[in-house]
């Protein structure tokens, strides 16, 4: 597993800069009108490293880099969505994430003498294809989770999730997997449809 290292022992680029850079990038984009799509992208467009098609973060959004997260085609981040991004965050295509989600790269060591030196490292995060993520999910350094699985609200993931499951929990963990009796059926819900203009 490859981790990058900000540790004053080896002499690592200063991120300062970079850090605070984004930072106004981020409170620029969450104060922009919700209604002004045109600057919202734009902004967007400067944070995020690889911007794929039909993304939508809802505000407030927040981050640490931005140039360390990729984003597939028809993203969708509720509000309140936050990326510590010292390490890649590899999102793929058609992920959902609900509101108050905190994708974290960061780490610690845990040893406090190191960790009183402002040592900090960070692992990448891969969320494949046709994930969702429900409300209040914290996601953990060094986590993968595989393509068309749903994280229910809540969980705390710690460990890699496979493809087609169910998972909840603090720790996360399986619940069963995703079968066609898991179908929407549009006779017994309130169906909603909101289409950007």
């Amino acid at each position: 597993m490859q981790e990058n290292i900000n540790d004053a022992s080896i002499s690592p680029k200063n991120l300062y800069n970079d850090l605070k850079n984004c930072k106004d990038l981020c409170y620029n984009y969450n104060n922009q009108l919700p209604s002004d799509n045109k600057s919202m992208l734009i902004i967007l467009q400067q944070i995020i490293g690889d911007l794929g098609k039909n993304c939508i973060i809802t505000q407030p959004f927040y981050c640490d880099f931005g140039y360390n997260i990729k984003l597939g085609d028809n993203f969708y981040a509720n509000h309140n969505c936050v990326i510590l991004d010292g390490a890649k965050v590899t999102i793929g295509n058609n992920v959902f994430i609900g509101p108050n989600c905190c994708i974290s790269t960061a780490n610690h060591p845990l040893d406090y003498e190191q960790r009183n030196q402002g040592i900090e490292y960070a692992i990448p995060i891969t969320i494949q294809d046709n994930v969702w993520i429900g409300a209040n999910v914290t996601i953990l350094s060094g986590v993968t989770i595989s393509k068309n699985s749903v994280i229910g609200a809540g969980s705390v993931v710690t460990k890699d999730i496979p493809s087609n499951v169910i998972a909840v929990g603090n720790p996360c963990k399986i619940l069963r997997p995703i079968t066609s009796q898991d179908k929407y059926n549009p006779a017994q819900h309130n169906t909603l449809r909101i289409i950007p203009n």
